[in-house]
């Protein structure tokens, strides 16, 4: 007799995935193994990123801050030293 393996768990969670992955081209939407692969990069690449939008964010609000400082005759150093 065939053993189960999760049984109806597995099923949901290929389905999630599935869902999770429409759009993405080629195998990558319809082939379980590269959907697993592509969903673990992507969530990766997302955790990272979501760091380095703060990042990115501050450096841009930094150079728009220090624009206008010197449109005022000062720097950003000066301008946030008070």
């Amino acid at each position: 007799m065939v053993r189960v393996t999760y049984g109806a768990p597995r099923a949901q969670k290929k389905t999630r995935y599935f869902k999770q992955a429409r759009g993405y081209r080629g195998g990558r939407s319809k082939l379980w193994r590269t959907v697993r692969e592509s969903l673990l990069r992507a969530w990766a690449y997302s955790y990272r990123d979501r760091r380095q939008r703060k990042r990115q964010f501050r450096r841009l609000w930094i150079v728009r801050i220090n624009a206008a400082a010197r449109m005022r005759g000062m720097n950003y150093s000066r301008f946030i030293a008070g």
